[in-house]
């Protein structure tokens, strides 16, 4: 189980590199049920990994020019703060309320993509963005999901960063993968010294995904915008469904 394991560990690299998100999506589960980490450790321990491979995917992203830098600014504070704060939270609520709402949240998420209404084709015009303040309140609810429950938040970013900021796909992929390296950090900081870490697992695991977020960073140059979508919306919807059977 290890094994597989850790080889999930590059299609997670490969799930964040090419969706902008989902690397979380996998982790958590694959910790839980296949490498038989306790819920209170894999959200940290997810965090850490998709925080390093998202670093790597934003890295990858930023020379290809779709990292955007006021985007960054505008969700970045409120995700960052949001994030603290779910993991204060998380310390104080039980393992199997935190993989509920894990599962509840892919599944409305997923739903709501393979609607129609998570990310359109086209951007936002300058008109239809919305608010300062509504955008930092996104920001900040990905950012609680982040700390509570180990999720990157790429799934809630994606859509939110076409329909509240004006991106393209490609530009939201890479924005993505960026705030889910912010967010993640704070979600750590909020876990250190209160939660025990394996770090042999996490350095393995880390470097696996590496390679898959580095795969996946170029895939998407040559990926569809609704093929994107809906792969996401598929991947997060059977994930949702087997961790609330299995939870």
């Amino acid at each position: 189980m290890l094994v597989l394991g850790y080889a999930l560990a590059v299609l997670i690299g490969v799930t964040l590199g090419l969706l902008g998100g989902g690397g979380s999506i996998l982790t958590v589960p694959v910790l839980v049920y296949v490498m038989h980490v306790d819920m209170k450790q894999a959200v940290p321990t997810s965090l850490v990994v998709v925080g390093l491979t998202s670093l790597v995917g934003a890295y990858h992203h930023w020379k290809a020019a779709n990292v955007h830098l006021p985007a960054v600014a505008a969700f970045g504070p409120a995700a960052i703060l949001g994030s603290l704060v779910g993991s204060q939270v998380a310390l104080r609520v039980s393992g199997r309320l935190q993989l509920t709402i894990f599962a509840v949240v892919l599944v409305g998420a997923s739903v709501r993509m393979l609607k129609g209404r998570g990310a359109p084709d086209a951007p936002a015009t300058p008109s239809t963005r919305r608010p300062l303040a509504l955008v930092a309140l996104l920001g900040a609810g990905v950012g609680v999901l982040t700390g509570l429950v180990g999720v990157g938040g790429g799934f809630l970013y994606v859509p939110a960063l076409t329909l509240a900021g004006g991106l393209d796909m490609k530009k939201a992929v890479g924005t993505s993968l960026a705030l889910i390296t912010l967010s993640s950090a704070a979600g750590i900081a909020g876990y250190l010294g209160r939660v025990p870490l394996d770090w042999q697992l996490i350095a393995i695991f880390t470097v696996l995904a590496f390679a898959g977020v580095a795969l996946g960073s170029r895939l998407v140059r040559r990926a569809s915008q609704q093929g994107l979508r809906r792969a996401f919306a598929v991947l997060m919807l059977v994930m949702g469904v087997l961790v609330l059977i299995r939870r």
